[in-house]
């Protein structure tokens, strides 16, 4: 199997490695220092899943690599509409991709049912890029449950988990999918593919559009802000806000929100990710995470007083750091 991974960082890293050992013809699209150490060294990880290192193709043109079975979209949800022609040296008749990405898909209405069939979403996708160059026909959805880091230029620590869901926005079982389920699950991950994607998207969405923004705020981890009387309220309210998007929609949340926020606090002294992103002075997934469930609530008319000021003051904190 022919498998690029674009974004060949924390996740795309793990990825590509351990589809690398059992075999695949993997390419990694990376950049910088790392690209570098990627071509010198091989790509090592250790960890969570073991420690041993590969070396596969390595590139930051995606020309060299040529039409690949499936391409694996493994950026934070920002820089992913900046890469939309760049993919195109990868798409064959039938390559199917893979959108490993945080957030609200740009997909998400593709063949939906009722008044918000193929329904566009401007805060994840400007101008259509995405839908037009990439085509929504073509993503199989995935949600993202390890955590890894880049350590170091070619080495990614995996700290935890191994599951990867995946599923069609059609909710079918396709060949394709049963395909590279199985590619993950022989490469040691745990690789479900859900009838219903959309839903698994929304419980790891519920908590990152509340928790994710709070800490960019407050510097506080998961127990702090679950821990905290006030904090904890208005994760909470923001939360309710987002589920009664989610049933407006079609989607039932499996729990409720303070069996979920108990989840969250259970994790412990935990950074988000959009709070190691503010330390680090990188770019946040402002929008895909919160801006776009904004978007949500105002297509299917459900009010959003909570989500809207906290991203009011994200952004202009991330504005003033020049994140954004």
């Amino acid at each position: 199997m022919r498998v690029a991974i674009y974004g060949a960082g924390a996740i795309g890293g793990l990825i590509g490695a351990h589809l690398a050992r059992t075999g695949h013809e993997v390419t990694l699209i990376a950049r910088g220092p790392h690209l570098a150490a990627l071509k010198e060294k091989g790509l090592h990880l250790t960890g969570h899943s073991g420690d041993f290192t590969v070396h596969p193709k390595a590139t930051e043109d995606a020309r060299e690599a040529g039409p690949q079975d499936f391409v694996i979209v493994a950026l934070k949800a920002n820089a992913v509409p900046g890469i939309a022609d760049k993919l195109a040296p990868l798409l064959g008749a039938d390559t199917g991709v893979v959108m490993a990405v945080n957030g609200v898909p740009w997909w998400y209405f593709y063949g939906a049912e009722g008044p918000l069939k193929d329904a566009r979403l401007p805060s994840v996708d400007p101008g259509d890029k995405l839908w037009q160059l990439v085509g929504p026909q073509r993503v199989i959805g995935c949600v993202v449950y390890p955590a890894a880091e880049v350590v170091a230029p070619g080495h990614i620590h995996h700290v935890e988990n191994d599951r990867f869901s995946l599923g069609e926005a059609s909710g079918i079982r396709t060949e394709r999918v049963a395909a590279l389920s199985a590619a993950f699950i022989a490469a040691g991950f745990k690789a479900p593919v859900k009838p219903d994607i959309r839903t698994e998207i929304w419980v790891k969405l519920w908590g990152n559009v509340a928790f994710n923004p709070l800490s960019a705020l407050t510097g506080g981890t998961l127990a702090r802000i679950c821990g905290d009387a006030e904090t904890r309220a208005i994760a909470k309210a923001m939360m309710s806000e987002a589920e009664a998007i989610a049933n407006a929609l079609g989607v039932r949340m499996p729990i409720d929100v303070e069996k979920r926020i108990n989840g969250a606090a259970a994790v412990g002294e935990h950074k988000t990710s959009m709070l190691q992103d503010i330390e680090r002075g990188r770019p946040i997934e402002l929008d895909a995470i919160v801006g776009a469930v904004r978007d949500l609530g105002k297509l299917v008319e459900v009010p959003t007083p909570m989500i809207d000021t906290v991203y009011a003051l994200v952004r202009q904190k991330a504005e003033l750091l020049g994140l954004v």
